[in-house]
């Protein structure tokens, strides 16, 4: 009876750990992060650059390269801060700068709108923050670096609502199991 009590237990605690491993396994996140992660292709996009401040200086200036792949239509005003758009020859936004001051333990965002590009894709945003001090960190490694570069995955919403409804089945009937394994009669 003492084995069966453990192997339920372990069961129970083996599907709990595997449904909480599919609701929040995520990968690395940047530090100057683009909102959102995931988007479909064509689609005229909000995106998002937060930047927090993780110094005791104030940071001064936000810079963030757009990739190739996108075509940035415009931007949001961001109170207290000034923009300044960087352009190819040809007139394409392929970066922005945004000067202001950001007190140590805040955070800013700074809205813009891109059109994606029509095929699936990863984006990598380069960023860069200048501190008061002169630190210009850069977030512009790859994804398992101490300072990683943001980046969204552009794919169409069929392929990707397919792994989620296959990651919350599984879910659901390892909870089942464990469940039935749990309320089911022990016998002596």
């Amino acid at each position: 009876m003492r084995i069966r009590v453990n192997f339920d237990r372990w069961i129970l605690t083996g599907a709990l750990a595997f449904a909480l491993f599919v609701t929040s396994a995520r990968p690395a996140r940047a530090h100057a992060v683009v909102y959102p992660r995931k988007s479909t292709p064509g689609a005229y996009e909000k995106y998002v650059l937060r930047v927090p401040n993780e110094k005791d200086s104030p940071t001064l200036s936000v810079e963030i390269r757009f990739p190739s792949g996108i075509r940035v239509v415009s931007f949001a005003d961001v109170q207290g801060w000034t923009l300044r758009t960087i352009t190819d020859s040809a007139g394409k936004i392929t970066g922005a700068v945004w000067t202001g001051s950001l007190s140590p333990d805040r955070f800013i965002e700074f809205p813009f709108i891109a059109v994606n590009p029509d095929d699936a894709a990863t984006l990598t945003w380069p960023a860069y923050q200048t501190y008061a001090d002169g630190e210009r960190v850069e977030w512009v490694g790859p994804t398992d670096s101490k300072r990683p570069a943001s980046s969204t995955t552009i794919a169409s919403a069929g392929r990707e609502n397919l792994f989620l409804r296959l990651a919350a089945f599984a879910a659901l009937l390892l909870a089942l199991i464990s469940l039935g394994v749990a309320v089911r009669p022990r016998t002596t």
